[in-house]
C-alpha cells in the first residue's frame, strides 16, 4: 500500500469559528450564523469565490474566541446556499471540499482571515487497500444495522465510493462520536491512516451497541417476569379469599393505624382515600411507592400524643437557676408562662424571640426551658435557608418530595407540644425559590398556626400547642411582620461580675472535668479568672472565656503528666494556684488591655463612658486650642453621629460664650482639635455629647476637669442632656477602672433598678438635666461669666452710610 504526498498549496480565506460541530470534506452541513464577526466572514466569502475556512472552537460557551481558542485544522468549504432569517441570523448550507491547516491568522476587518495550507495525498491501489476498504465497509454496515438513528439504504449508498479518503470521512461524519474524537479524525491527513483509525472506532462503537442491546433485552425479561409474578400473586390472593383462609393484609394494618392515629376528620378522610387508591395500584409501580410514603408520613406525625407538662414553678425555677446564672427577666417570663398554663385549661402556645450577641446562652436556654417544662426539645437552624419549601415542603407531584422542616421536626419530637427552637432566624435570605420568612408568618401566628398546611401533607396540622422560641443576634434583618408575631426578649452581654460567677459555677468545673484535672491538681482564684476576663477575652458571651479556661487546664495537665512520667525527684508536681500573676506565665502576654485613665485633674481631658457589643468601656477625650480661624477638627475614627455631636457641642459653647467667660468672637481666633485616643477603633453614637462639650469648655476656659469623674449623655443645641442606652455596662466599666463618681442624664434614673446593688452602693451617681449642671460637677472650679458693660444707644454714633440725608 503506497501513499504519496503532493505539493501543498497555501490559500488566504475568510475564517469562521464554529461550535459543537466538526465539518468533514465531501459532507453537506447546514448551520446558523449569528455572531457579528462570523456574519462578516460569511459576507466576505459570498462576495468572492464563496469559499470559507471552517474550524471548530475548543469551548463552545465562548462567544468571541481568540485564534488560540480555535483548532488549527479545519475544512475549506463551498457555500452552497444562504438564507437570512427574520431574527437577523443567517442559515447556511456548506459542502466540505478539503482539509486545511492554519498557518497564520489576522483580524483586521472585524473577522478572522487565515492563511490555510492544504495537502493532497495519492494512494496507489493494491490488495491491502482493498482489504482495509472492505473491512471498514463491512463494519459500517454492521454499525448501521445496530444503530436506530441511521437509515440503512441511505448509508450503504453513501459509502459506495472508490476514494479511501472520502470513505473514511463519510463514515466518520456519521458515527456517534464526541467533538474531540471527530476533530482527531479530521486532523489525520493521510487517507490510509485515517481509514485505519475509522476501523478502530467502528469496533468500539459496535461493541457499545451490542452491550446496550444486551442490557435492554435483560430489562425487558425482568419486566415480563415482574408482571407474571404480580398476576400470579393476585390469583393466589383471590383463591385464598374464596377459601376464606387469607391472612390479614398489609392494607388492613394501615387502615387500623389510620383509625388509631387520632387524626382530624379531613385528614382521616384523605388518608382513607389514599389507602383505597393504594389497594388498586400494582405493588411494583412508582405511583404505589409515592402513595405508601405519603401514608407513612401521615401516620408518623404526632396527632394526639402530648408530653405531660411539668407545671411546678419551684421545680422550673430550680432547673433554670442550676443551668444559667443571671438572665432574670427571661426566667421571670418562663415562670409567668407556667403560671398561666396552670390556671388556663387550653392556653395557646407562646412565641418568644431571644435577641442578643453570640455566646450569651440563647440556644442552651431553650434546652433548659424544655427541661423545666418536661417537654421534648427540637431545634431547626434557619441560617442560610433561602427556599420557602424548607418550611412548607414540596408538593407530591415532584419526584422525591418531602414535607418541610417544620413537619419533619414535629415527627422527630413525637409529641404535639414540644419546645421548638428556630435558631438564627435573622440569618434567613430569599431568592427566586421564595421567601422562607414569609412562610414563617403562618407558623408563628397563634391565630393561624392551629391550621398550618404543609404542601406535602396537604391537610391542616395544629401547631398551637408548640412552644416556639426563635433566636437572633440582631433584629433589623428580621421583617417587621415577623417581628410583630414574636415577643422579643433581649439578652444583653454578661457583666464582668456575672462572667466571674458563670466561670466559677459552670465553666471551671466543666473544663477541669474534661481535661482530667481534680481539686488536688489546680485551683482557680478569683483574680485569675478576672485576669482571663479582662485581658484575654473581649466578648459579650462566655465562649472565648471557656476556651481560655480550657487552655489553662491543658497547660496544667501537661505539667501533671510530665511529673508522673519523670524519674527525677525534683520533678515532683505541686498544686497550681491560677491567680492573676500566674495566668500570663501559662498563656503568655495579655491579648487585650483597657484604656487607662489619668486620675489627676487636667485641662482639656475628660473621661467618657461608651457601650460596645462586648460590654462597657471608658473613652478618654482630649481637646487642644490653637491659633486659627475657628475650624473644628475631630480625629480618632469617629462616626457620623459622633462628629455631629461634636458640632452640636461646639455650637452650644459658642451660643453660651458670655456665660462661659469667653469673648463673643473667640472662635474667630482659634482652631479647636477634638481627639479620642485608640484611633484605629471605629467609634460612633450620640452619648459622648456632654463629654466633648465639657472637654471644649475646659480647654477654652483653662479650668481643669476632675480626673475622678466619668460622664455620658447626649447634648442638644440648647444644652439639654438627653437619655442614652447601655447604662449598666457603662457604670460597670467605670467601676472596673476605679472611677466611683459618674454624671448621667436625668431621664436614665429609671434604669437604676437594672444596676447591680454593689455598684449603686459604691458609686456616687449624679443625674443632670443641662450642661450647666455637668460643668458645675465636672470642672475643678466654677466658671466666672464675662461681664460686658451696658451700652447706651443714645451715645452710639451712626455709621456714615446710615445717616439721614
Amino acid at each position: 500500500m503506497l501513499t504519496s504526498k503532493e505539493k501543498p498549496e497555501t490559500k488566504r480565506l475568510p475564517m469562521m469559528p464554529i461550535r459543537d460541530v466538526v465539518i468533514f470534506p465531501h459532507m453537506m452541513t447546514p448551520f446558523v450564523v449569528g455572531r457579528e464577526s462570523s456574519v462578516r466572514a460569511l459576507e466576505e466569502a459570498l462576495a468572492g469565490d464563496k469559499k470559507i475556512f471552517l474550524a471548530t472552537q475548543h469551548d463552545a460557551s465562548v462567544d468571541e474566541p481568540t485564534p488560540d481558542e480555535i483548532f488549527q485544522v479545519g475544512t475549506v468549504a463551498n457555500i452552497v446556499q444562504s438564507l437570512k432569517l427574520p431574527d437577523g441570523n443567517i442559515k447556511v448550507l456548506v459542502e466540505g471540499v478539503e482539509r486545511g491547516k492554519v498557518v497564520s491568522v489576522s483580524d483586521d476587518e472585524g473577522f478572522f482571515r487565515a492563511m490555510v495550507r492544504t495537502s493532497h495525498y495519492r494512494v496507489e491501489p493494491g490488495p491491502q487497500l482493498e482489504a482495509l476498504t472492505s473491512r471498514v465497509t463491512t463494519l459500517f454496515e454492521q454499525y448501521v444495522k445496530l444503530s436506530q438513528n441511521l437509515n440503512y439504504e441511505t448509508m450503504i449508498a453513501a459509502i459506495r465510493v472508490d476514494d479511501p479518503g472520502k470513505l473514511a470521512d463519510t463514515v466518520g461524519a456519521n458515527l456517534q462520536l464526541t467533538i474531540e474524537e471527530k476533530q482527531e479524525l479530521l486532523e489525520i491527513f493521510d487517507p490510509v491512516d485515517r481509514l485505519n483509525r475509522v476501523a478502530e472506532m467502528l469496533d468500539i462503537e459496535i461493541e457499545k451497541l451490542n452491550m446496550d442491546r444486551t442490557i435492554q433485552g435483560r430489562v425487558k425479561r425482568q419486566m415480563e417476569r415482574a408482571q407474571k409474578e404480580y398476576y400470579l400473586n393476585e390469583k393466589i390472593k383471590a383463591i385464598q379469599k374464596e377459601l376464606g383462609r387469607g391472612e390479614k393484609s398489609e392494607y388492613d394494618e394501615l387502615k387500623k393505624k389510620i383509625e388509631q392515629a387520632g387524626m382530624p376528620n379531613d385528614a382521616k378522610e384523605k388518608a382513607m382515600a389514599e389507602l383505597k387508591r393504594l389497594e388498586q395500584m400494582p405493588p411494583m409501580s412508582a405511583e404505589s411507592t409515592v402513595s405508601r410514603n405519603y401514608l407513612d408520613w401521615l401516620l408518623a406525625v404526632p396527632w394526639k400524643k402530648k408530653s405531660k407538662e411539668i407545671r411546678d414553678l419551684k421545680f422550673a425555677e430550680k432547673v433554670l437557676e442550676s443551668d444559667h446564672y443571671g438572665l432574670e427577666k427571661i426566667k421571670e417570663r418562663i415562670l409567668e408562662f407556667l403560671a398561666v398554663r396552670r390556671l388556663v385549661k387550653n392556653p395557646r402556645g407562646s412565641i418568644l424571640c431571644f435577641v442578643g450577641p453570640p455566646g450569651v446562652g440563647k440556644t442552651s436556654l431553650g434546652m433548659s426551658i424544655a427541661k423545666a417544662t418536661g417537654r421534648k426539645f427540637v431545634r431547626m437552624s434557619l441560617g442560610g435557608v433561602r427556599d420557602e419549601a424548607e418550611i412548607r415542603g414540596h408538593r407530591r407531584t415532584y419526584i422525591g418530595a418531602l414535607p418541610g422542616q417544620v413537619i419533619q421536626m414535629m415527627k422527630k419530637a413525637g409529641t404535639r407540644n414540644p419546645v421548638f427552637m428556630l435558631d438564627e432566624i435573622d440569618k434567613m435570605s430569599m431568592d427566586f425559590r421564595g421567601d422562607p420568612s414569609a412562610a414563617l408568618l403562618e407558623v408563628l401566628d397563634p391565630e393561624q398556626n392551629w391550621m398550618f398546611v404543609d404542601h406535602y401533607l396537604d391537610v391542616e396540622y395544629d401547631l398551637s400547642q408548640v412552644f416556639f422560641i426563635a433566636t437572633a443576634n440582631v433584629l433589623h434583618t428580621i421583617p417587621p411582620a415577623l417581628q410583630d408575631r414574636m415577643e422579643v426578649i433581649r439578652l444583653s452581654g454578661y457583666t464582668e461580675l456575672e462572667k466571674l460567677e458563670i466561670a466559677k459555677r459552670f465553666l471551671v468545673p466543666k473544663q477541669m472535668e474534661q481535661t482530667g484535672m481534680g481539686d488536688k491538681d489546680m485551683e482557680f482564684a478569683d483574680d485569675g479568672i478576672q485576669t482571663l476576663i479582662q485581658n484575654y477575652t473581649r466578648e459579650a458571651g462566655v465562649r472565648n472565656l471557656e476556651r481560655e479556661v480550657g487552655n489553662v487546664c491543658r497547660k496544667v495537665a501537661r505539667k501533671v503528666v510530665i511529673s508522673q512520667t519523670s524519674t527525677k525527684k525534683e520533678a515532683k508536681f505541686t498544686k497550681v494556684l491560677v491567680n492573676g500573676p500566674k495566668v500570663p506565665e501559662l498563656l503568655g502576654p495579655w491579648k487585650f488591655r483597657d484604656l487607662q485613665t489619668e486620675k489627676r485633674n487636667e485641662i482639656g481631658a475628660t473621661t467618657g463612658l461608651a457601650w460596645t457589643e462586648v460590654g462597657g468601656q471608658i473613652l478618654t477625650t482630649e481637646t487642644t486650642i490653637m491659633e486659627g480661624r475657628g475650624k473644628l477638627t475631630t480625629t480618632g475614627k469617629l462616626g457620623d453621629v459622633m462628629q455631629e455631636s461634636a458640632q452640636a457641642a461646639m455650637s452650644y459653647v459658642r451660643s453660651r460664650a458670655q456665660s462661659l467667660g469667653l469673648p463673643k468672637d473667640f472662635y474667630r481666633h482659634y482652631d479647636i482639635h477634638v481627639h479620642v485616643p485608640e484611633g484605629a477603633i471605629p467609634k460612633d453614637g450620640p452619648s459622648a455629647g456632654i463629654t466633648i462639650a465639657t472637654c471644649i469648655c475646659s480647654a477654652l476656659t483653662r479650668i481643669p476637669v476632675r480626673g475622678d469623674i466619668a460622664m455620658t449623655g447626649e447634648i442638644t443645641l440648647r444644652g439639654k442632656v438627653l437619655a442614652i442606652g447601655g447604662l449598666k455596662e457603662k457604670l460597670l466599666a467605670a467601676h472596673r477602672h476605679g472611677i466611683f463618681e459618674a454624671i448621667m442624664p436625668l431621664d436614665n434614673e429609671k434604669d437604676l433598678p437594672d444596676i447591680p446593688e454593689n455598684i449603686r452602693k459604691e458609686m456616687k451617681l449624679h443625674f443632670v438635666e443641662s450642661m450647666d449642671d455637668v460643668l458645675r460637677l465636672a470642672l475643678e472650679r466654677p466658671i466666672e461669666p464675662l461681664v460686658v458693660p451696658p451700652t447706651n444707644p443714645a451715645l452710639e454714633v451712626q455709621a456714615p452710610e446710615e445717616r439721614p440725608h
